[in-house]
């Protein structure tokens, strides 16, 4: 199986190739097999959604910390051995997060956000839609919780998400402490409505959550919300008009005993094992400061996405603190896993590369490689995987 991994602080992309261990081999085989030269350092990474064409069709669309900010978009052929720039196009604010459907990609970060069409090379087409979370709601007042700075990223929208059915998008915005979710008109050009159509803008359950990346079911009945302040994930039912949000649980992940002041939880999502049906919500932390080692909690979840007990069936601390990453990312489900499903981790700080597994009871390290250091010493910091 093959993943890339992209950068806090260099412009590369790196494709890994990671071979589940079998009863022959004592530790799951993980190595680096390709070193692409990249538009720029790409905090965030996701690929187009799967068409005929099959994975050698694919395109890779990344956030770019490039002066002016920008997003990205690659070719990716032969399982990540090829990955060809393709074009990249300016953005307001330096973004967090893209994400992409069949037509569009989007980008999100701090006071603003863009959709863009994509062109049919698959590189970043024409701006069709700009967001802005700031004049339209100069009411608001940031959290003041603010964990770590680099930049509007902290202060605002953080990530943006599609409905499973492609009809609705999900922001994020840790500083206004809400959830922004849009109705998508694909027909705008022809209906004179806008692409992208505010439903609500839902805030969150405490008062310093800080929502910093969402995630939806499969079914798209329900929207997990992982809070970056108080380290909780909550989940909110979501109505047929794919818009409206309503609180139904939440969920601490880190220990009891723990401060969620010293930590900023990171990333939520879901086992791959049923396409329909995920058996399993993965959630990770980030230790605020060095010192201050990360976790990766695991819940049990019901058919319908409800998680099934307020206590984790496993929470694990990780090596480090993660840095600004420990972002985890599921493994594409096979049969050759056995009874084990397997995790990409990313640490910037120390830059390594994780294989976790969890057999349904434990989660455990599987193999670890290191991305190395620049030529003056600097650690390259992993930022986040995307399996191909």
């Amino acid at each position: 199986m093959n993943f890339i991994v992209g950068t806090f602080n260099t412009p590369d992309l790196f494709t890994f190739t990671f071979n589940p261990p079998s009863t022959r081999t004592r530790q799951a085989p993980l190595i680096i097999t390709n070193k692409s030269p990249a538009i720029g350092n790409h905090s965030w990474l996701c690929l187009s959604p799967k068409s005929g064409a099959g994975a050698d069709g694919r395109f890779l669309y990344a956030t770019a910390w490039t002066e002016p900010p920008s997003i990205a978009a690659y070719s990716v052929k032969s399982r990540g051995a090829s990955i060809t720039p393709i074009n990249s196009k300016p953005v307001r604010a330096r973004s967090g997060y893209v994400c992409a459907s069949k037509s569009h990609v989007y980008s999100c970060g701090g006071p603003t956000g863009e959709a863009f069409t994509i062109a049919p090379d698959g590189g970043v087409g024409e701006l069709v839609q700009e967001l802005d979370f700031v004049d339209k709601h100069a009411d608001d007042k940031p959290s003041g919780a603010l964990h770590g700075d680099f930049g509007g990223l902290r202060h605002g929208s953080h990530s943006v998400d599609l409905s499973p059915d492609m009809r609705s998008l999900y922001i994020a915005d840790i500083g206004r402490n809400a959830i922004f979710t849009y109705s998508i008109d694909n027909d705008h050009a022809n209906s004179g409505k806008q692409h992208l159509t505010l439903g609500s803008k839902h805030i969150s359950p405490r008062p310093n959550d800080g929502p910093r990346h969402t995630w939806p079911h499969p079914s798209g009945k329900i929207l997990y919300s992982l809070q970056e302040h108080t380290s909780m994930v909550d989940l909110f039912t979501v109505a047929d008009d794919g818009v409206t949000l309503n609180h139904a649980q939440g969920v601490r992940i880190i220990p009891a005993d723990r401060d969620p002041k010293d930590y900023w939880a990171d990333e939520v999502r879901l086992s791959t094992r049923s396409a329909t049906t995920p058996r399993y919500m993965y959630a990770s932390t980030r230790g605020l400061e060095a010192e201050t080692k990360g976790y990766v909690a695991v819940f049990e979840l019901h058919p319908d996405g409800s998680v099934a007990s307020e206590e984790p069936i496993c929470i694990w601390e990780t090596p480090t603190s993660g840095g600004i990453a420990n972002a985890i990312e599921p493994a594409p489900w096979s049969e050759d896993h056995g009874d084990k499903e397997y995790l990409a981790m990313t640490d910037s700080h120390e830059g390594w590369v994780f294989i976790l597994s969890f057999d349904g009871k434990v989660v455990r390290e599987a193999a670890r490689v290191s991305l190395g250091k620049m030529e003056g010493g600097e650690v390259v910091q992993a930022a986040t995987a995307v399996w191909l």
